[in-house]
């Protein structure tokens, strides 16, 4: 009888050969610089994930070869996997200190991940060992400024700015901060609409002040109206008040002793970031004149690149029944927010906005025919300090005290800003 043991024996030899050779296939043996430049090339390409098993492949013969290690954690940062990343780079700073581009990396690291306070600890840490480096200072001043302190990150990149007056890059941050620090700006809006029948030629005039804080910002406005051979004021109030991150709201009150504008008028929304560029909010408007009207709605934002799409829903309920009205809204930016295009398109009357003086008692305003085309221009000159707009607006706007009638009307605003410290 054959043993056990001899039968199994062959099957246990072709198990170890298998497995051996298994061994030698995943046991990196080619040039790590030519794998590396392999690597390089699929990362910029779009297959990080190919990159990444080859780089961490190549370690595994060269876990020394400190700029594949640097390289495979900076992958990791662009896919947002922060502690890889981190454990990749304090793994060559244990083993080399002295690598300044790996310093800076991890910072960078540590700056995406929302960590400004890390990021700032390292940056002290690295410029013992890189002492005034400019580029060191300037990650520095990006993660102060990522901690609300503008002020500490225009102080470092001026020290950069001391040493070398020249440098581009550091000229460049200090504009933005420099914009950024102008917490206070006044403003002068006016407009004209010009009626093509039954009406004279309205305007309407305000000045605002506003200043940012880190709890939001808040903006303090006269407006003006001259309506009917009348003129008009009211006093109004609007608050962005910063919840938490990816949360805000909008506050208003109004309040006015005119029949030009509503006695009182109040508001809130509340503003939500959402995943893939979305926010949306929701909130309603109170208009008080001889009664009181309230007005929800509501918006759904897109940002696409330098895009933004915009639609907000009007919703008035009424004694006959709820009134509706919408915009579509575009925005072309440039260089910055505060520099772009606008388009817009809207059907029907909100009183919100609606240019007539507004009563409950007038219930067929709500309910007008009307669509509306608006286009828009906006820049801003020295340095940012001053911002400028333009807007021009056609209506076709049915008749209240005339139902089946129309007239055009024409709208023309102009804006500016300036902002200070």
């Amino acid at each position: 009888m054959i043993s056990k043991k001899i039968v199994q024996l062959p099957f246990l030899l072709c198990f170890a050969m298998v497995f051996q050779i298994y061994g030698q296939e995943n046991k990196y043996n080619g040039n790590p610089d030519a794998s590396f430049e392999t690597a390089r090339n699929l990362a910029f390409n779009q297959q990080r994930k190919q990159a990444q098993d080859t780089l961490s492949h190549i370690l595994t013969k060269y876990p020394d070869y400190h700029d594949i290690r640097e390289f495979l954690a900076t992958t990791y940062s662009w896919d947002a996997d922060y502690r890889k990343a981190q454990k990749e780079f304090k793994s060559i700073l244990d083993k080399d200190s002295q690598r300044k581009s790996t310093w800076i990396a991890a910072i960078k690291n540590e700056i995406w991940a929302d960590k400004p306070y890390v990021a700032i600890e390292m940056t002290s840490q690295a410029l013992k060992i890189f002492p005034e480096d400019p580029e060191l200072l300037y990650v520095k001043a990006t993660a102060q400024e990522n901690t609300n302190n503008p002020l500490d990150a225009f102080s470092t990149i001026q020290s950069i700015l001391d040493k070398n007056p020249e440098d581009q890059k550091a000229n460049e941050y200090k504009i933005s901060l420099n914009q950024e620090l102008r917490k206070n700006a006044f403003g002068i809006k006016s407009s004209v609409d010009v009626y093509s029948k039954v009406f004279d030629p309205m305007q309407y005039h305000t000045l605002k002040l506003s200043r940012l804080t880190k709890y939001g910002s808040i903006i303090g406005k006269l407006n003006l109206s001259r309506r009917f051979n009348e003129n008009g004021a009211q006093f109004e109030v609007d608050l962005y008040p910063k919840i938490t991150k990816g949360l805000y709201a909008y506050l208003n009150l109004g309040l006015a002793n005119t029949f030009l504008f509503p006695d009182v008028r109040y508001g809130a929304e509340l503003y939500k970031s959402l995943p893939h560029s979305l926010e949306v909010s929701l909130g309603f408007r109170t208009l008080k004149y001889s009664s009181t009207t309230n007005i929800y709605t509501g918006a759904l934002g897109w940002y696409t690149g330098n895009s933004y799409w915009s639609f907000r829903p009007y919703f008035t309920p009424g004694d006959g029944g709820t009134s509706t009205s919408a915009a579509l809204n575009y925005r072309k930016y440039r260089s910055n927010a505060e520099n772009y295009i606008s388009f817009s398109y809207s059907m029907g009357v909100s009183p919100e906005i609606n240019q007539f003086k507004f009563d409950t008692a007038d219930a067929e305003i709500i309910n007008l025919k009307t669509q509306r085309f608006n286009i828009g221009y906006y820049f801003t000159t020295a340095k940012n300090k001053n911002a400028w707009g333009a807007q021009f607006d056609v209506a076709h706007q049915e008749i209240s005290f005339d139902p089946g009638n129309y007239f055009w009307i024409y709208s023309l605003n102009l804006s500016w800003d300036l902002k200070f410290k």
